[in-house]
C-alpha cells in the first residue's frame, strides 16, 4: 500500500472523527493511570515515613524490671498505698520483658506472681505449653511453702 493512498484514507471525516475519539480515549486512559500511579507513590511515601518515624520514637533499649518498679506495679494491681503497701516484692526472679517472675510477701507468707509486658500483675498458676505447672516448680526452686493452694 503506498502512502499516498493511506493518507487519503486517513483524510475521510468517518475514519478522522473515529481516529479522533480513539486516540482521545486512549491519552485520557493514559493520563488516569499516571495520577494514579502518582497518588499511590505520594500515599505510599508517606506511609513509609510515618513508619519509620514511628520506629524512631520506640525505645531500642530493653526494659529492666527492678523491685521498685515492680513494687509499683503490684501495689496499683492491688489498689494499695504506695508509699505503705501491705504486699512488698522481696526479688525479682526472671527479669523477662514479656513474662517476668518475682516473689512477693504479704503477712510473712510468700508467693510467686507474675508481671506481662512490665504492667499487668498476676498472681496464680502459670502452665507452658506442654502442661506444667511454672509457678510451682518455682517454688520448689526457691524452697517457698505455700500451704493455701
Amino acid at each position: 500500500m503506498k502512502f499516498s493512498v493511506f493518507v487519503q484514507r486517513l483524510s475521510h471525516p468517518r475514519v478522522r472523527r473515529r481516529l479522533k475519539i480513539g486516540l482521545s480515549v486512549w491519552g485520557v486512559m493514559i493520563v488516569i493511570s499516571l495520577i494514579c500511579k502518582i497518588a499511590y507513590d505520594i500515599g505510599h511515601f508517606k506511609a513509609q515515613s510515618f513508619i519509620s518515624d514511628k520506629n524512631t520514637t520506640t525505645t531500642t533499649t530493653r526494659q529492666v524490671l527492678t523491685n521498685e518498679y515492680a513494687q509499683r506495679v503490684v501495689s496499683g494491681a492491688l489498689k494499695e498505698d504506695p508509699n505503705n503497701p501491705k504486699t512488698i516484692v522481696t526479688q525479682v526472679v526472671d527479669n523477662n520483658q514479656k513474662l517476668s517472675t518475682i516473689i512477693i510477701e504479704n503477712n510473712k507468707q510468700q508467693r510467686i506472681a507474675w508481671i506481662i509486658d512490665m504492667r499487668l500483675f498476676f498472681m496464680g498458676d502459670l502452665f507452658n505449653d506442654n502442661g506444667y505447672n511454672l509457678t510451682e516448680s518455682i517454688e520448689h526452686q526457691h524452697n517457698i511453702n505455700n500451704s493455701n493452694r
